[in-house]
């Protein structure tokens, strides 16, 4: 898969999730991907919110990782 392929493929995940955080009043944005690691950053709403480490592992990661299998995690950034 080329780098360009991998950058789809991590943008379609987030398009799939990013209806529920902006229901939410938040967003999230790719920053970069490092070695099979994805970085992201919540914004708005998701910034503060109490639980979005779960919704990094179980709601961004998982669907990422549907999408591009050799992703080996995904990452917050400030």
């Amino acid at each position: 898969m080329t780098k360009t392929e991998l950058l789809s493929n991590i943008e379609k995940a987030l398009e799939e999730i990013r209806p529920f955080l902006l229901t939410d009043g938040g967003n999230i944005s790719l920053v970069a991907v490092d070695d099979d690691v994805v970085k992201i950053q919540f914004e708005g709403a998701c910034v503060d919110c109490t639980v979005n480490q779960m919704t990094l592992k179980n709601g961004v990661e998982a669907t990422i990782k549907k999408h591009v299998p050799q992703i080996k995690e995904v990452i917050e950034v400030r």
